[in-house]
């Protein structure tokens, strides 16, 4: 990033990097995206292929086997999808926020097909994380095909990750897909701002940024990749998350001393860690 980029970046909670994938780069992630779904390649451990939940309910019909799947969470097994986790680009813009040393946490591809709801409401990514400084931990998020307000692009609050982490609920809507949790009382927030992208676009946000998606009104689908980043000295809150959490993957620098890698690390209200992460 620009100084002026990341500037923007801690005032603003989000930055977006116009062009930082070409097609080419972007053509086997899409690929890859369409053969899972498919079953024409391999499922790694791990990975988890979502239906939205207005196919599960048999309130739509899809014309496809795309047309089912909502999203694909944690693919970091995955040979031709990491490379994007790992992408030295990706990496170099995200260094300035997380530090050298830098952990992959979270992975997912959005599918978002047409004909369902498919809203995401308004919420903060740090509420999945138990650990901190919020600060430390970044996302990324890259367009693959165009996304606009017609096939429900995201939506963000500038500032808003200058506040706390918020209370969350599912929101009072009759489809929501699992884990599609809203920040309570926050709704449709005045103050929102709409991300347009073309392929190849990149968002940077801050965990604590309220951010959601409205839903895909077009006939196509409005399809991403994105991965979340954080320091690898970030500490969990207490020995009960260190137990419970995911193995998380080194992917530049050195695991730190009591960080997310350390097995036997003190954890930050100065609990030993019971496990691996």
């Amino acid at each position: 990033m620009t100084p002026d980029e990341l500037d923007h970046y801690h005032q603003h909670g989000y930055v977006v990097r116009r062009g930082l994938f070409g097609p080419a780069e972007l053509a086997p992630w899409l690929a890859r995206l369409g053969a899972l779904i498919r079953g024409e390649v391999p499922r790694p451990d791990g990975m988890v292929l979502m239906r939205d939940v207005m196919v599960v309910k048999g309130a739509v019909a899809p014309t496809s086997e795309e047309a089912a799947v909502a999203k694909i969470q944690d693919f970091d097994l995955d040979p031709v999808l990491r490379t994007y986790t790992d992408h030295s680009r990706i990496l170099d813009e995200i260094e300035p926020i997380t530090g050298e040393h830098i952990v992959s946490i979270h992975n997912m591809l959005i599918n978002k097909p047409p004909a369902v709801d498919g809203r995401h409401p308004l919420h903060q990514d740090l509420l999945y994380f138990p650990f901190r400084p919020a600060d430390r931990i970044v996302a990324s998020w890259t367009a693959l095909e165009r996304v606009d307000r017609e096939n429900g692009c995201l939506a963000v609050v500038p500032g808003s990750h200058r506040g706390e982490l918020l209370p969350h609920e599912n929101p009072d809507w009759e489809y929501v897909n699992m884990a599609y949790f809203g920040a309570a009382g926050v709704g449709a927030h005045p103050e929102r701002v709409h991300l347009e992208m073309e392929p190849g676009d990149t968002a940077f946000f801050h965990p604590l940024l309220l951010h959601g998606s409205g839903r895909n009104r077009s006939p196509g689908f409005r399809r991403a990749i994105s991965s979340h980043y954080a320091a690898a000295d970030c500490r969990y809150l207490d020995a009960r998350h260190r137990a419970a959490a995911r193995r998380y993957r080194l992917i530049r620098g050195e695991a730190q001393p009591d960080g997310l890698l350390d097995l036997h690390a003190e954890d930050a209200e100065g609990q030993p860690g019971a496990a691996g992460p």
